[in-house]
């Protein structure tokens, strides 16, 4: 009816009334702030004992969120924080995992965070460095996420997961054959996991990082000859830090980014650019 309504009246006021009537059913109502959006939700953070998973793990609970968070060890866990438990598993191991992921219950939002980096040359890449990499930084999202999606599915969530991948995914540097294959296979979970569970309204993304100065990172990159190549790289002239990668993270949770999905945030200061 009412498009035989607007052949009756001059074509330029009949596709006036016609954008008015499709901006009315597609407008949404106002977006809260985002920091009232994680207000009593709940977060599985992996690797959250140290680094950039302990950053973000305190921005969701400064935010009011509730966290579960998952580190290997126990007897290498910090002190269980007030609106967290902590859950011990090893991420490389296919079934428990699966099984301790799902026995958490429906949560809105998951960060893939735990990684490893052994460090090997090309010619001495080890048949432990390839599988523990491998298995940690990539083989275990995916089982990890298996779990978390089913779980938000049948609650009804459409919740969001951020991977964390790196910019070396794209733009490799040597000595990290295993690290950046890795690396590159997170971008390719990603996207895959963006187009199945995205009917489902679960969003995935990426935020890939440059090098960033955690304590381990501070190590790693003391040596001015290892960093000063890529370091001048950067526009910006440094390195990231841990609240560079949380403020990411929280973005890419949070419903300010309801239509991202299957992308990557680089978090890199430009050296992607150059």
């Amino acid at each position: 009816m009412m498009i035989r309504s607007l052949r009756k009246i001059p074509h330029k006021i009949a596709s006036q009334m016609a954008v008015d009537v499709l901006s009315r059913n597609m407008s949404t109502p106002p977006l809260q702030r985002m920091e009232d959006y994680f207000q009593g939700k709940k977060f599985i953070v992996t690797g959250s004992c140290a680094g950039m998973g302990e950053k973000i793990t305190s921005r969701l609970l400064d935010l009011g969120a509730f966290v579960y968070a998952v580190v290997e060890k126990e007897d290498n866990a910090a002190k269980a924080l007030p609106n967290t438990k902590q859950i011990f598993c090893d991420i490389s191991d296919w079934e428990d995992t699966y099984k301790k992921m799902i026995d958490i219950g429906p949560v809105h939002g998951l960060v893939n965070n735990a990684g490893v980096a052994v460090i090997e040359p090309f010619f001495d890449v080890t048949e432990f460095g390839w599988d523990k990499t491998l298995n940690v930084n990539a083989r275990a999202i995916v089982r990890i996420s298996q779990a978390v999606a089913k779980n938000m599915i049948d609650a009804g969530i459409k919740g969001s997961i951020v991977n964390i991948s790196s910019t070396i995914s794209t733009r490799a540097i040597p000595d990290h054959t295993t690290y950046c294959a890795s690396k590159g296979a997170v971008n390719q979970i990603t996207r895959t996991m963006a187009i199945e569970l995205g009917k489902h309204g679960i969003r995935t993304n990426n935020v890939n990082p440059t090098v960033v100065l955690t304590r381990m990172g501070k190590i790693a990159w003391s040596d001015p000859e290892k960093s000063g190549p890529i370091l001048r790289r950067i526009p910006l002239g440094r390195f990231a830090v841990t609240d560079d990668i949380a403020n990411a993270v929280i973005f890419m949770l949070s419903d300010y980014s309801t239509m991202v999905n299957g992308t990557a945030l680089v978090v890199d200061g430009g050296f992607m650019a150059g």
